[in-house]
């Protein structure tokens, strides 16, 4: 049987995007959204440095990995 991680888990919404956001603890070096790199999902460094400033701000930059599941929306609303 597979050993179960404790995870935090949050869910947001804008415009009609969902996403869907889980913190593992970790080392920082995995951020996917689904099941994409992260900057290969947004390609704009403008985006990736908005979605790292909550980290940055708490102070928890380099203590999670994050999974993120988004659907519906264009760019701007995910």
């Amino acid at each position: 049987m597979a050993e179960q991680q404790q995870y935090y888990e949050g869910v947001g919404r804008r415009k009609e995007a969902t996403a869907r956001v889980r913190l593992y603890p970790g080392d920082g070096s995995v951020f996917v959204v689904n099941d994409r790199p992260l900057k290969e999902y947004f390609a704009r460094d403008l985006d990736v440095m908005r979605l790292m400033e909550p980290l940055k701000i708490t102070g928890m930059e380099g203590r999670f990995n994050v999974s993120v599941q988004v659907r519906g929306g264009g760019m701007t609303g995910q």
